[in-house]
């Protein structure tokens, strides 16, 4: 279906890709994955429209090759007056109305030849979706989404991630031959993310899909892309193999790599000392010496094994605080409630301490990003911030799912952080290469960072901040996993407090103390033992979960190991992860 061979492509500041290829067969459930900023997007883009890029090598498309796509940035229409139903069978009755209206002019045109094709092709594009059946068959995506229940509601009422899967079913509908789906599990509470993986198991079609999401990775997909360092592995199989085939490599690899540096380097003293010795000594037979042994370097180095194909890039993220904080009520919250249209919040009561990780837990709608600005603003009657703490004020800093609320988007990088009280070009360039942006971007715009890039540099403002108080919208979105890693560490390292909106199951697990629940427009505290109770009840296999979180633990012990060239320490775990594997 599609075959890319030796494509090169080039921005101005860098190299997305240095003659990749890779193909996608009919069929296939493929992810796409790699670093946030490695060019994932707009190798997509590409797919999509080739005729508006330049690109070195050859991308080969079936030309009658029909293809959907689901962007990762979607809003709800409040304005649209129009049922979901409505909305997804929109190209249906589109359809039908051509071909009533062809039928209509066929009474009173002279050129019947002429309505006759037309005619044809609109009942050949109403067959290649099943137009007959689209009043079942969305009945069926609808219920296997767990979504029945909202047909009838208006597209404006709907969440954003009730709306992005109601975007995923309208295109599966329109029956494509390749579906493409930009990350589209970003902001999904836990019953709409199995939904989404109900849907894209059903899918019978070609499906390629950025994602980050563990979940999605282990259940939904039989082919692997990945893209790091302008290179890109394919790989038939699930993603947990993958990563586990991959992880092997990589000791096998590094292990040669590092035999071939020590050679290297015992070979470049030896050229040294003969260099030395024909420097005092002209004899012809030294410099002879010297030659073959700047052969044999020459050989060492064009047989030099390739570093390891993807090297473990976390960004340092480090979360600190003007000051040391003792332990005391940070945060009051009394008979809180909130409501627009309808009422979303009430009688809301609950306190946080001056250090603990706290998570707000809801489905999508209910009312948590509401409650987390309000917090933010400080405005409200109900909502109390100790600033009476001696030596301490309460200080809140503000990472926002919608990024272009934090960040300004037609700012440089630069710009950005002259902004926030950096004062020397310098001090921004050092700062900001911790986060992986190099010298090089600093002038780029941030509107033309990726998703993942700008929750990143999100995560930079915040942590210059030094706030005591943290309010995190969604961290984890578009973030490569590891980035999710390095995140959770800075939030383990953390000694202020920390209130947090997530989906993400197994960043709640790794980072909070507690979680606050959101259910029946009022919010209730819940330790982490029920929480993980309730999860795997509701949204998970029994043991997926917990074989997950020590399959994670086995991984990062392997890459600190071979960081450390404990290569017999890395072998011994690998044994360890593969028994694990084959469990799951």
């Amino acid at each position: 279906m599609i075959k890319v061979d030796n494509l090169s492509y080039s921005f101005p500041q860098v190299d997305l890709y240095n003659k990749v290829s890779f193909t996608l067969e009919d069929g296939q459930h493929c992810a796409f994955i790699g670093a946030s900023g490695s060019g994932k997007s707009t190798l997509i883009d590409m797919i999509m429209d080739p005729e508006s890029y330049l690109f070195d090598g050859k991308l080969e498309i079936d030309p009658n090759c029909k293809i959907g796509y689901v962007s990762q940035f979607s809003q709800v229409d409040k304005t649209k007056e129009i049922t979901v139903f409505e909305y997804i069978a929109q190209p249906f009755i589109k359809l039908q109305d051509e071909i009533a209206s062809i039928c209509s002019q066929m009474g009173t045109s002279d050129d019947i030849e002429t309505l006759l094709e037309k005619y044809q092709e609109a009942l050949d594009a109403f067959e290649a979706i099943d137009g007959d059946n689209y009043e079942s068959n969305i009945n069926k995506k609808l219920n296997l989404a767990n979504l029945t229940k909202h047909k009838d509601r208006m597209i404006s009422e709907l969440s954003g991630g009730e709306f992005k899967l109601i975007q995923i079913i309208k295109e599966m509908l329109n029956n494509p031959d390749l579906l493409i789906m930009d990350e589209p599990d970003v902001f999904l509470d836990f019953e709409n993310l199995n939904s989404l993986k109900n849907l894209i198991n059903s899918h019978k079609k070609t499906i390629l899909v950025i994602t980050h999401n563990r979940y999605l990775l282990n259940h939904c997909f039989n082919k692997i892309i990945h893209l790091e360092n302008t290179e890109i592995q394919e790989f038939d199989g699930r993603y947990i193999d993958y990563n586990f085939s991959l992880l092997q490599t990589k000791i096998e690899l590094q292990e040669m790599a590092m035999a071939d540096e020590e050679e290297i380097a015992r070979n470049e003293a030896l050229i040294e000392i003969l260099r030395e010795k024909a420097t005092y000594n002209a004899d012809a037979s030294r410099g002879r010496a010297l030659k073959a042994r700047v052969k044999i370097q020459e050989r060492l180095e064009a047989n030099r094994i390739k570093a390891p194909f993807v090297d473990i890039k976390q960004p340092y993220i480090n979360l600190t605080t003007n000051n040391e904080i003792e332990e005391t009520v940070a945060l009051k919250v009394e008979d809180f409630g909130i409501a627009f249209d309808e009422v979303l919040l009430e009688n809301v009561n609950f306190e946080i301490k001056s250090t603990d990780k706290v998570a707000i837990v809801g489905t999508n709608g209910v009312g948590k990003t509401t409650l987390l600005k309000e917090i933010f603003k400080n405005n409200h009657q109900s909502i109390e911030i100790n600033e009476n703490i001696e030596f301490l004020n309460i200080e809140m800093s503000y990472l926002s799912q919608m990024q272009g609320e934090v960040l300004n988007e037609s700012n440089t990088i630069l710009q950005e952080f002259y902004d926030v009280g950096f004062e020397t070009y310098g001090e921004i360039r050092r700062y900001v290469a911790k986060y992986g942006f190099d010298a090089d971007i600093l002038t780029q715009k941030i509107e033309s960072l990726s998703g993942g890039e700008k929750n990143i540099l999100q995560l930079a403002k915040v942590s210059a901040s030094k706030a005591n108080m943290l309010l995190m919208d969604e961290p984890t979105s578009h973030l490569d996993i590891y980035s999710q890693m390095a995140l959770e560490k800075a939030i383990a390292d953390y000694k202020g407090a920390i209130l947090m909106i997530s989906h993400d199951y197994h960043f709640i697990v790794n980072c909070v103390d507690y979680v606050l629940l959101i259910e029946n427009k009022t919010i209730r505290k819940m330790s982490m033992r029920k929480f993980r109770k309730m999860i795997y009840a509701n949204h998970f296999d029994k043991d997926y979960l917990a074989m997950e979180e020590k399959k994670k633990s086995v991984e990062l012990k392997i890459a600190t190991a071979l960081r450390d060239t404990d290569f017999e320490k890395a072998r011994t775990l690998s044994e360890e992860l593969e028994e694990i594997v084959k469990s799951m």
